[in-house]
């Protein structure tokens, strides 16, 4: 009997101490799995807006590059106009003109503008003389909107003292046109303007940001072309000027906007923002599962915040995937634009050894012009788009490929030849490849426009250990190959004269 009341206490103590280790543990675990939870937690926020304002930036710069493209574009066009002698050399205020000889001479330019006018969104298209005389396309909501002050008008508009022209939103209140000026002589300017809607395929948002707002704004902070059509003309939201005020390029994200902004023509800014909210909502649910889970058990926790984790940033990395490809891939063929080419290539030749061997090749489309001249700027289109497949078929996946400007391309060769061909002859059978491929593809609605390419080589180490040495080796080659009748190519021989023919 005595021994049963001394075991009894032993008994409740064995149990005691069993419940404090099991409830020992089960803080300690508890405590472990929530400081872990945290700690993952605040490391998935910080590396998720990380990635959130990388890619908001990236969006933004897109859009700027994108902006910029267009506006060189309207330029472009606006400078044929300089190609007919009599549109820059006829002055109307000239109180000598014969008035039969003005007529038939302004008639002619008219007939060249309206030839030149190949955008059927223009408003404008023309020029303006002193005395208010037009040639071209001259709407009637210009005319009406300027009245008999309208080359005085315009020529305000030239703010560019440099190029004499100049570009203009907003006048007089409206933010549905936009003009470009630009300075003929000292008696006439041209003028050209289209409507801002025709900025929607400019601004294209990627899927993945769709909740992003993207505006097109002036100095003023007057918005001139909104994702939102409704807010065209009016103010910038408060919220969003105190956060890019005084700024040209800028990302800034804080509790409640991710705002990213940069600088473009004429003091207009391109402006992407986004509520924190909505960027980060994903994240914000799945935090509240993470520590839900967290709660249940220990192992179970450090699984389930593990997957979770997982799935709160694969999202993210998909869309910083897609602005990758936005960021470092040319649109229209595929492969590497300039600058992500260059980086490319550059990485590579800094970490090459002496010993290796390397092509450069670059290749320039025969009379590329003429086909965007004769056929239009789709079927030009349309040769670089097949460029870009000519140039995959050709290469591996190890060699680089680049759109470096209009109709010039260029590749990296960093693949080897799989047996024992000599090098040398590895690349000429890769240039004999490419041009049969062209020679073999037309272009038109027939297939009645030929197509072919030049093709210039250099070689590392050679000729070159950096990417801009290798390049200007490989244009000396190309005019080589221009200069003997083009449709061929040719290795770079040390002839350190000629230019490459853009035709």
């Amino acid at each position: 009997m005595g021994v049963r009341e001394q075991s009894r206490p032993s008994m409740k103590n064995i149990r005691r101490l069993q419940m404090s280790m099991i409830i020992g543990y089960a803080v300690i675990i508890i405590a472990v799995i929530f400081i872990v939870t945290n700690l993952a937690v605040k490391k998935t926020d910080a590396v998720l807006k990380n990635k959130v304002i990388s890619m908001s930036s990236s969006l933004n710069v897109q859009m700027k590059l994108n902006m910029d493209s267009y506006i060189s574009r309207m330029e472009t066009i606006g400078t044929l106009a300089f190609g007919s002698e009599e549109a820059y050399t006829y002055d109307a205020t000239d109180p000598n003109n014969d008035e039969y000889e003005a007529l038939n001479t302004e008639k002619a330019i008219t007939e060249k503008l309206y030839s030149l006018c190949i955008m059927d969104n223009f408003c404008d298209y023309g020029i303006v003389y002193r005395n208010n005389r037009t040639v071209g396309k001259i709407s009637n909501g210009t005319s009406s909107l300027m009245g008999d002050t309208m080359y005085e008008e315009l020529s305000s508009m030239i703010t560019r003292q440099s190029t004499h022209d100049g570009w203009r939103a907003g006048y007089k209140g409206d933010l549905r046109r936009i003009y470009y000026v630009k300075r003929v002589h000292e008696n006439a300017v041209l003028v050209m303007s289209f409507y801002t809607s025709e900025l929607e395929s400019v601004f294209d948002n990627p899927e993945t940001l769709a909740d992003m707002d993207i505006r097109l704004v002036n100095s003023d902070y007057d918005i001139l072309y909104s994702s939102r059509g409704e807010e065209k003309g009016e103010q910038l939201p408060g919220a969003i000027i105190r956060r890019v005020d005084g700024k040209t390029s800028a990302t800034v994200m804080d509790n409640n906007y991710l705002v990213s902004v940069n600088s473009c023509v004429d003091d207009w800014y391109v402006i992407c923002s986004v509520p924190t909210r909505i960027i980060l909502k994903e994240k914000n649910d799945m935090q509240y599962y993470i520590y839900m889970a967290g709660l249940i058990a220990a192992l179970l926790a450090v699984l389930f915040g593990t997957v979770m984790s997982i799935r709160l940033t694969r999202p993210v990395k998909q869309a910083v995937a897609i602005l990758d490809t936005k960021a470092n891939n040319d649109q229209l063929t595929g492969i590497l634009n300039k600058l992500a080419f260059n980086d490319r290539v550059s990485g590579r030749l800094d970490s090459s050894l002496s010993i290796e061997r390397h092509a450069l090749l670059l290749l320039d489309l025969d009379n590329f012009k003429g086909i965007n001249d004769t056929l239009g700027h789709a079927y030009g289109d349309k040769v670089l788009a097949k460029t870009g497949s000519i140039l995959r078929a050709d290469f591996s996946t190890e060699d680089f490929l680049g759109r470096i400007g209009g109709d010039e391309f260029c590749v990296f060769v960093n693949s080897s030849p799989s047996d024992d061909m000599d090098y040398d002859e590895f690349i000429r059978k890769k240039c004999e490849s490419l041009c049969s491929a062209y020679r073999a593809y037309y272009s038109g609605d027939k297939g009645d426009y030929k197509i072919s390419a030049s093709i210039g080589v250099s070689f590392f180490p050679e000729h070159g250990s950096t990417f801009e040495e290798l390049y200007a080796a490989s244009d000396k080659a190309l005019y080589k190959a221009k200069k003997s009748g083009k449709d061929s190519y040719a290795f770079y021989d040390g002839d350190e004269s000629g230019e490459v023919d853009d035709e």
